[in-house]
């Protein structure tokens, strides 16, 4: 890893501040790209020295970063604008700002281009964060931008991270129903870093599939953390039942967000958010983790044990 020069989309987010972290730890000469008011001091923290500034709604500000001099080696975007993180992020970040990205990368010559994708979502037409993804995949080989698509499945601890506070009142939230693929951030970060700098160039122009040993369930998570906690938790669902059927169908006609959360979750419950290649996964990056002790680091990390 060492020497490979990095550039980090995203890289104020929670996934992409571990991302830079375990880019750092093995080597790597990150550079995080942000935007002029975006705070850096975490980053700094973390140990980046460079900083470039760039709006992926800006094709001309990427186009300045990307094609400087000397030139990056990989960039890794987990840029997510659905997530309104920020004020002014929305849906366009992930469609225009995406392409915005590719097409700059694609000129400047980056040889690798790896982008944080969604678990089965070329089959997510009915999710538009989902499926926008998948977009952007097609996008990478339209444009012949040389890259690497990992798509995990749901995150264990979400922004805000909505698990911690009820576990420790002894409560188990369920946000999804179904069985689904799932994946603990940081994780998500070691397997970025090694698709960045570590996967040789012949696994190029293909998504990967990422997570755990099993897809899980809400009794599966919750019996887990029982036993890693030795503590009995209540299951109980973040939205009751008459919510899901009577209140968001309606909220969702009025709200872009609600009504992609809305599909999400009955796309969801179809059993199909669950990754079709495991195996191709253990082969590139080790053995996957089990859901016990990817709880169990969750816990560790969270000062629960």
């Amino acid at each position: 890893m060492k020497n490979k020069k990095v550039i980090v989309v995203g890289a104020t987010g929670m996934l992409g501040s571990q991302i830079v972290s375990e880019l750092i730890s093995q080597g790597a000469e990150v550079t995080a790209m942000v935007r002029e008011s975006s705070n850096r001091d975490q980053l700094r923290e973390l140990g980046v020295k460079n900083f470039v500034v760039g709006d992926m709604m800006d094709a001309a500000s990427l186009k300045n970063v990307l094609s400087s001099e000397p030139g990056f080696d990989v960039i890794v975007a987990s840029a997510a604008g659905y997530t309104r993180r920020k004020k002014g992020d929305n849906a366009k970040t992930d469609t225009i700002g995406y392409k915005n990205l590719v097409d700059a990368t694609k000129q400047a010559g980056i040889p690798r281009f790896v982008l944080i994708s969604i678990l089965e979502s070329d089959k997510a037409q009915s999710v538009p964060h989902f499926y926008n993804k998948y977009l952007i995949e097609q996008y990478l080989q339209e444009k012949e931008q040389p890259y690497i698509a990992l798509r995990p499945g749901a995150f264990l601890d979400q922004t805000p991270d909505f698990i911690l506070d009820k576990i420790k009142k002894g409560i188990f939230p369920t946000f999804l129903k179904g069985t689904y693929g799932i994946i603990y951030t940081p994780q998500l970060a070691k397997y970025t870093a090694l698709a960045a700098v570590t996967l040789p160039d012949s696994e190029l122009n293909t998504s990967i599939d990422v997570g755990w040993e099993t897809p899980v369930n809400g009794k599966i998570l919750s019996d887990a953390f029982s036993k890693i906690l030795k503590k009995d938790l209540e299951i109980k669902p973040v939205f009751p039942a008459f919510v899901l059927k009577y209140i968001l169908p309606i909220v969702a006609k009025f709200s872009e967000n609600i009504h992609d959360m809305y599909q999400m979750i009955g796309w969801i419950e179809t059993g199909i958010y669950i990754s079709k290649d495991p195996i191709r996964q253990k082969t590139l990056f080790g053995e996957l983790p089990s859901v016990e002790e990817s709880v169990k680091a969750y816990c560790t990390d969270r000062g629960l044990i």
